[in-house]
């Protein structure tokens, strides 16, 4: 007979560890899936982390190493694989989770934590200096650019928020966009215009992210005149969208659609007994410690569930 787990994690970001350190804790039977060789996430290969509580300074790998480590101490089993499918039995208390290796997995609650990542953009020099001064989180990375120049690629309601937002720490903040006119809301681009450390870089794509160790300048386009310009600058912040990673959740729970997974306050999907948590899911700002607070909501939701379940299910014989 197969092993039935009270518990499976599907992610070994934030939010699924957190929620594999809440489900051990209480004493669940726990297996995490990762498809990766590494646990964490984008924060697993985030060098610098000085907005987590508690930590004026770390890194993504070292803190994910403690959140690891912690669900060690409580016992979580760990499997790398990438989920294909999962099946829910007809009294839709079991779930079957299949992984594209023929693996297959048995809980009676899934948390559901596959992360999100940044839309690249492609250009030359992005992934070399990819946390060397190529970022894709204002408030994340903000802070390091104090006194200096940054550009924001980017044209709607996200790069025109975060170029206000990064204006707290840099001198300069240089907003470039292909079209002539911002996709951001009225009143958002009415204030970036106002504000004189913002500086409109209109009808251009950049062409190339150059620097030593780390960026110190863009060479730009303009898409109408053709003319080609340097401009200096410390960091690059890039604005193009996220992707979640749930094109294995299509047809099993209501995405939005962007393919956010849609969760409630006690992290419940669509379907019962099935959670969601992190950056996957539709929600106002995704941060690690967001996700890990959706990690112990879920954990928590679905260790009652699990007793109400078993409940019903033992009176129901």
């Amino acid at each position: 007979m197969s092993v039935i787990y009270d518990v499976i994690i599907i992610g070994g970001g934030p939010g699924g560890l957190s929620a594999g350190i809440y489900a051990g804790r209480g004493k669940l039977k726990t297996l995490l899936i990762e498809k990766s060789r590494s646990m964490g996430g984008q924060c697993g290969i985030t060098a610098e982390v000085e907005n987590y509580p508690g930590f004026l300074e770390t890194s993504g790998p070292i803190l994910m190493d403690a959140y690891k480590n912690h669900a060690d101490r409580f016992k979580v089993e760990f499997v790398r694989g990438e989920v294909e499918k999962i099946v829910v039995a007809d009294d839709g208390f079991l779930k079957t989770v299949m992984t594209k290796d023929g693996a297959e997995y048995i809980c009676r609650a899934l948390i559901l934590s596959p992360g999100a990542e940044p839309r690249i953009l492609g250009l030359k020099g992005e992934m070399e200096f990819r946390g060397k001064g190529v970022s894709y989180c204002a408030t994340c990375d903000g802070a390091f650019y104090e006194e200096l120049d940054v550009a924001v690629i980017g044209g709607g309601n996200s790069a025109v928020e975060e170029a206000c937002y990064l204006t707290q720490f840099a001198d300069k903040v240089y907003l470039i966009h292909r079209r002539d006119q911002f996709r951001a809301d009225p009143i958002a681009v009415e204030r970036a215009l106002a504000n004189p450390k913002i500086i409109p870089v209109m009808d251009s794509v950049v062409e190339e992210i150059c620097g030593d160790k780390t960026v110190n300048k863009v060479i730009v386009k303009n898409v109408k005149t053709g003319e080609i310009k340097d401009i200096s600058c410390d960091g690059v912040f890039i604005f193009a969208g996220t992707i979640p990673k749930t094109g294995f959740l299509k047809d099993f729970i209501s995405l939005t659609d962007n393919g956010y997974i849609i969760a409630n306050y006690k992290q419940e999907t669509s379907i019962p007994g099935v959670y969601g948590a992190g950056d996957a899911c539709d929600k106002f700002l995704r941060q690690i410690v967001t996700a890990a607070a959706d990690g112990a909501i879920a954990a928590m939701a679905a260790s009652q569930y699990i007793a109400e379940e078993n409940y019903i299910h033992k009176n129901n014989r």
